[in-house]
């Protein structure tokens, strides 16, 4: 099998959610790093936009299919297709359709929802030209309703996972985008089962290897932080 081609950056939770599944999958990557811009190696130059349209990084070329693949959900979706024949992070033959609208909706409620609320917390505490208090303050509020949200389903496998029938791609797409939330300034201290979850995920050999290696891309190329 030739290994798959992710196009990515050392930052941000949607390239590191498709980083995940190919862990999880044991699927051999390369990883093609960009930066913001329309320069060389840049997300909007002519090169990368032959790639991904819409100039964002994650976007996948899978060279034993011939498929390209972009935006987050779409990839690990094709990922799940394709390579997760027993699946092992997806829904199964048995599984039922209330356990299949569980997967769509809690993924959903992440890409639509929770993912956006924490992108613009972030942009609000660290990246706006001025400083604007009730922007921070109402997307701090949105965050941690969501965390509240979040925290009862959690509830229901003690912590586990956010399905009751046991980790799966939607932890992965959760996990990226909650892991920011010292960076994004949110005291999470109450939510129990969230911590518990967060754990558990923080100690997996999968996310300890793809931090290995986010560490090794940022050394080689000079970076620091987030």
């Amino acid at each position: 099998m030739k290994p798959l081609l992710l196009h990515g950056h050392t930052a941000g939770p949607n390239p590191y959610k498709v980083r995940l599944v190919l862990e999880y999958l044991q699927l051999p990557y390369e990883h093609k790093i960009w930066v913001l811009g329309d320069g060389p190696n840049g997300v909007k130059s002519a090169e990368f936009l032959k790639i991904n349209e819409n100039g964002r990084v994650p976007a996948l070329e899978d060279p034993n299919t011939g498929v390209v693949s972009w935006e987050s959900q779409a990839v690990i979706n094709y990922l799940l297709r394709v390579y997760d024949k027993s699946h092992t992070l997806s829904p199964g033959p048995a599984a039922s359709e209330q356990e299949r609208v569980d997967y769509d909706k809690w993924t959903a409620f992440l890409t639509t929802t929770f993912g956006p609320m924490m992108g613009q917390r972030n942009w609000y505490v660290h990246l706006n030209g001025s400083d604007n208090p009730d922007a921070k303050k109402r997307y701090e509020e949105q965050c941690l309703r969501c965390f509240g949200v979040l925290e009862g389903q959690l509830a229901k496998s003690d912590g586990k996972s956010v399905l009751p029938s046991g980790f799966s791609a939607v932890d992965c797409h959760f996990w990226p985008w909650l892991r920011q939330y010292g960076f994004a300034q949110l005291d999470v201290s109450k939510y129990t089962m969230f911590l518990k979850w967060f754990r558990g995920i923080e100690g997996r050999p999968e996310v300890k290897r793809i931090d290995e290696r986010i560490a090794k891309e940022k050394e080689a190329q000079g970076i620091s932080g987030m």
